[in-house]
């Protein structure tokens, strides 16, 4: 299941870097991360080990970083180690950089910190963007990357769609921009995938939230202590300004 899962990655993702913004004119949905929820990080994790490790590695991040999520050593080996041998060895994907540019003409990029770069808005519409487009290369495309080098390798999840752009209306009249009429994307579902509209976006939303959590799997402490510090600053300002009100009561 395990070379399964690896061998279908590799044969779907594709080279091209993600872009830095969105194209333009394209409205992003928004996705607000919860890095405590461990269960929606679990599965997050296990669908970028099956889906997205193939090709794109978080060479920045460990697998024992995975126990912050609430999972075991003997969890972690048994059910998402699938590029090492140690627990304590980096999260790199067997993929290497120089079969990847024979195969891709360039390597995928590395998504340790991915979506610090881009935001967990832009990686949740991206991932939720595809359709299907036979002018493509690879067949597929994205409305907020358009002509993207990437497959859908999360198709056999969400299905097969067309898209085609249409007039925004309001109260039945087109809705004009700078005098011409903004237009959005209509979907339609040719052939359905293994789970229906709402069970993706919470796939997507999983596997967003992790990437999140991978950005910087501190975080959680980072805002503990941080309340810690404040705390303790304000307490540090309570007392200064005791000494302050001691010293100076008698100077007139």
């Amino acid at each position: 299941m395990r070379i399964k899962s690896l061998l279908a990655a590799a044969a779907l993702a594709a080279a091209a870097a993600l872009p830095a913004v969105a194209a333009e004119g394209v409205k992003l949905d928004g996705f607000r991360p919860d890095v405590r929820d461990a269960a929606s990080l679990q599965r997050g994790a296990a669908v970028y080990m099956n889906y997205c490790l193939g090709c794109h590695g978080l060479a920045l991040m460990r697998y024992n970083t995975l126990q912050q999520i609430g999972l075991t050593d003997d969890q972690i080996r048994d059910n998402l180690m699938f590029t090492a041998n140690k627990v304590g060895e980096p999260i790199a994907t067997p993929m290497t950089r120089a079969d990847a540019k024979i195969w891709f003409g360039a390597a995928p990029p590395d998504l340790s910190v991915i979506a610090r770069s881009r935001g967990a808005d832009w990686l949740y519409s991206y991932l939720r963007g595809y359709y299907r487009d036979p002018s493509t290369p690879t067949g597929w495309n994205n409305t907020v990357y358009p002509n993207v080098g990437m497959p859908h390798i999360l198709w056999p999840l969400q299905g097969e769609r067309t898209m085609t752009m249409v007039p925004v209306t309001r109260d039945g009249k087109p809705v004009m921009d700078h005098g011409k009429p903004m237009m959005e994307p209509r979907f339609e579902m040719v052939r359905a995938g293994s789970q229906s509209s709402a069970e993706f976006d919470r796939t997507v939303a999983d596997l967003v939230n992790f990437l999140v959590f991978a950005g910087e799997p501190a975080q959680v402490k980072r805002q503990q202590i941080g309340y810690w510090v404040l705390m303790g600053l304000g307490i540090l300002i309570f007392v200064s300004w005791l000494l302050y009100k001691e010293f100076w009561k008698d100077v007139h």
